[in-house]
């Protein structure tokens, strides 16, 4: 039996619009979920009250203002927004309907559809940004994401991600979900990035986040 706070945390994973759009194989019935107009307009309004603003206010005091950031899964558009207070942000997400709905009212913002494991773009960024969004990739397509990452950052370049902590792999409703903690954030990216800070934070529960600021070597 799930208990209120894990169940809780579950249907907040559930809903939060970064981690539910980008990074699923291309036969997954998920992704044919928000390929329907009707099911993303559900999911937005499930959606509200959900943000990103305690990882952009550690970000600002690493990244300098103004500077080009990535970001994956963008979904709506709510961390976007936020992003353009202090950055000049380009919007990506699997999801063309995603992409289409923010353009129509935001139509000179950058965006374009792009998977965030084969990152298949010749465009360079000073920064790339997700929130909940890389929990989604198995181990290994997480390795596959984090090189071309360094592919597509410009030198010296910031990356800021957000996961859910633990060390377990959960599916819900057809959704995987790969926990990681600190320990695991640090062998990941150690190789290919120095990392600036590494910090747990609260969503729901105390310390049921982390997210991790580096730099490319």
């Amino acid at each position: 039996m799930i208990n209120f706070c894990k169940e809780k945390r579950l249907i907040y994973i559930s809903i939060n619009l970064s981690i539910l759009v980008i990074l699923f194989h291309w036969n997954c019935v998920f992704m044919e979920y928000y390929h329907q107009e009707k099911n993303v307009e559900e999911y937005i309004r499930m959606a509200k009250g959900f943000d990103g603003q305690k990882i952009i206010s550690e970000l600002i005091k690493y990244f300098p203002l103004g500077s080009s950031v990535l970001e994956l899964g963008m979904g709506p558009g709510t961390d976007l927004i936020l992003l353009k207070q202090y950055y000049n942000p380009i919007g990506s997400d699997y999801s063309e309907i995603f992409i289409d709905r923010y353009r129509k009212k935001h139509p000179n913002t950058d965006l374009f559809v792009l998977n965030a494991v084969t990152l298949e773009t010749d465009r360079k960024f000073q920064g790339i940004y997700s929130n909940k969004v890389l929990i989604h990739l198995t181990r290994d397509e997480l390795k596959q994401s984090i090189i071309r990452q360094i592919d597509v950052l410009e030198p010296n370049g910031i990356i800021c991600h957000s996961f859910w902590v633990g060390d377990r792999e959960e599916n819900y409703h057809g959704l995987r979900f790969v926990y990681y903690t600190v320990k695991q954030l640090r062998a990941l990216f150690k190789d290919k990035f120095n990392i600036i800070t590494i910090d747990k934070y609260q969503e729901i529960e105390p310390d049921d986040s982390v997210f991790l600021i580096a730099r490319k070597k």
